[in-house]
């Protein structure tokens, strides 16, 4: 669902492209040498077990995290481009800002952040109506539900327009009624050609939902059409991939290779598994 009637140009190629991807913190991996394009107008599903790097991924996207190895190419596509939708958690509630000033936030990088925001009242009210939230211009964001944060959020991402949507944990803890009406503005997104990537743990959400996702347990696991990627084998070795990997291992690097050159990883798939992730091959 847009609040423009123009339509969204494609990028030309995949809208996002990981060459060889590793981020992580301090020298230590938290996603590990991922390959593969996220095509123009997809709808894909990031699931994972926690820690698996499903949210450090986004916010490599966005750029807030600077590769320790390899690139994410953005064929054709600014950061002005991409629109994020970060955790509830992330949001501080006692930050003395009212609902129409975080949905207006969205306009900031179109209209500058010190400009006065009258003459774009009436598209930010048309935000707040298409997520639910009319009447709640004045509210302190410390008054809302989850649900209606998550709502606020939304409304914030309508604004911005952008060709690439990243929504994180998008509907955790909200209820299936809003769930359901932030859904159908996923799906009015999709429609519309934009390309929408979501962290979600909710895999029956995910398979009624999303036709395209990426199982990630610091490294791809199983990356394809939902049907072929959610089953009981790949789900268990994401498991078991997580449990093994070792936080404190530096960045791998296979045997003769320089930066930026991947060689593939074989990593072992059996339930007595007792080699770690993550340590210079």
């Amino acid at each position: 669902m847009s609040l423009t009637s123009s339509s969204v140009p494609p990028a030309p190629g995949g809208a996002l492209v990981f060459r060889g991807l590793t981020l992580g913190y301090a020298r230590h991996p938290a996603v590990h040498h991922l390959d593969g394009t996220i095509p123009t107008g997809s709808l894909t599903a990031v699931v994972g077990p926690n820690g698996a790097g499903k949210s450090t991924l986004l916010k490599g996207i966005m750029g807030e995290i600077t590769p320790l190895e390899g690139e994410v190419a953005r064929p054709g596509l600014s950061r002005q481009g991409i629109a994020y939708l970060p955790q509830a958690a992330e949001i501080d509630r006692a930050f003395p800002i009212g609902v129409f000033d975080l949905v207006a936030m969205g306009l900031w990088r179109r209209v500058g952040p010190w400009r006065s925001l009258k003459a774009h009242r009436p598209g930010v009210e048309a935000a707040l109506a298409a997520v639910g939230l009319t009447g709640f211009e004045r509210r302190p964001i410390g008054t809302l539900s989850g649900g209606q944060l998550r709502r606020a959020l939304f409304a914030r991402v309508l604004l911005q327009d952008a060709r690439v949507i990243l929504l994180d944990e998008p509907f955790a803890a909200i209820d299936a009624r809003t769930t359901d009406e932030l859904l159908a503005l996923v799906h009015g997104w999709h429609g519309e050609g934009r390309t929408v990537v979501a962290v979600l743990h909710d895999l029956d959400q995910v398979a009624r939902h999303f036709p395209s996702t990426l199982l990630l347990a610091r490294e791809a696991v199983a990356w394809g059409a939902t049907r072929e990627v959610l089953t009981a084998d790949n789900l268990r070795r994401a498991r078991r991939l997580c449990e093994a990997w070792d936080d404190e291992a530096p960045v791998c690097r296979a045997p003769g290779t320089k930066p930026h050159e991947h060689a593939p990883h074989e990593h072992d798939d059996h339930t007595n598994d007792h080699h770690t992730h993550g340590h210079a091959a």
